[in-house]
């Protein structure tokens, strides 16, 4: 089996005033290792939902999520929480960097959070900002750095625990078109010099040209383009 991922008739719903809101209608597809998929939909059609879900970040109304054939929501949160660190990598739309940290802190959290500070991660780390060309930005903080610089130390922390699954939501929705294509161009990089699986979501239809595959999110029902 060469799925890395499926999704298996998701569903989910929220409680609004009494009344029940359906934003995911009964998903389902697959995702195999080394595909750059893209979900595109509107403002509001779920896509960040089902994002969340698949990442195990939010747990569905109905349905299931196997991740190398495994159920995830069969899992402890304790469990997920630890299949997240290990396995997934997220880059999302503000790049949620710790203010008090440097960039090069910032991109070994995840390693440092899964007990794994050593030589080895802190080379990947120096490796990493380079890779995103912010070498020589490895000790500034937050602060001293633009929103695209930022947006670039978030995909080196997703990759500092070489992730098997990268998934980003709306990776370049805080930035200008400029800053929005080098970080695109360097997530089609990854896909071809690393071989990464990646997902992304965006709302901009321009977007959906950098992904191999393009599904679809409108009215709750994802649907693969032509």
């Amino acid at each position: 089996m060469n799925n890395l991922l499926e999704a298996k008739n998701i569903s989910k719903s929220f409680s609004m005033n009494g009344k029940e809101l359906s934003v995911l209608k009964n998903i389902s597809f697959a995702v195999s290792k080394k595909e750059f998929i893209c979900i595109q939909g509107a403002s509001g059609s779920g896509k960040s939902t089902l994002l969340h879900i698949l990442g195990s970040l939010d747990k569905p109304t109905r349905g299931d999520v196997l991740f190398e054939g495994i159920p995830l929501f069969k899992k402890s949160d304790e469990r997920l929480a630890q299949f997240r660190n290990e396995k997934l990598g997220f880059v999302f739309q503000f790049h949620h960097l710790l203010p008090e940290f440097t960039a090069l802190e910032n991109v070994l959290m995840p390693a440092l959070i899964g007990g794994r500070k050593n030589l080895e991660f802190e080379t990947r780390a120096h490796e990493l900002l380079d890779y995103v060309g912010l070498g020589p930005r490895k000790n500034h903080k937050p602060s001293e750095l633009s929103g695209g610089e930022s947006q670039r130390v978030a995909l080196a922390r997703a990759l500092i625990l070489k992730p098997a699954l990268i998934l980003a939501d709306e990776p370049t929705g805080n930035l200008d078109s400029e800053n929005a294509r080098k970080i695109f161009e360097l997530l089609k990089d990854l896909h071809h010099k690393m071989e990464a699986t990646i997902i992304y979501v965006t709302h901009d239809a321009d977007l959906t040209t950098y992904a191999d595959k393009i599904w679809h999110l409108k009215n709750g029902a994802l649907e693969q383009a032509e």
